[in-house]
């Protein structure tokens, strides 16, 4: 094997800061939804907020709309 030919991984976790730039959110924006509990999901790991990359873009496929008046959820 090359080791010179090796790419790094895509990170599959993101922290809270990054999670925000990934979603162009401000982190603030983002803890406060973790508090009402209306953002993407995320985990816990010990004391570090963690974000999987397929809950974000499941959150912003859920976020989606056609319109103004379109009701969330339909």
């Amino acid at each position: 094997m090359d080791i010179n030919n090796l790419t790094p991984p895509t990170p599959t976790f993101l922290n809270s800061k990054q999670a925000a730039d990934y979603l162009g959110l401000k982190p603030n924006t983002l803890a406060k939804m973790r508090v009402y509990g209306n953002g993407p999901k995320y985990r816990k790991h010990g004391f570090r907020v963690l974000y999987a990359l397929e809950d974000l873009n499941a959150w912003s496929e859920a976020s989606s709309r056609r319109s103004t008046s379109e009701i969330p959820g339909e």
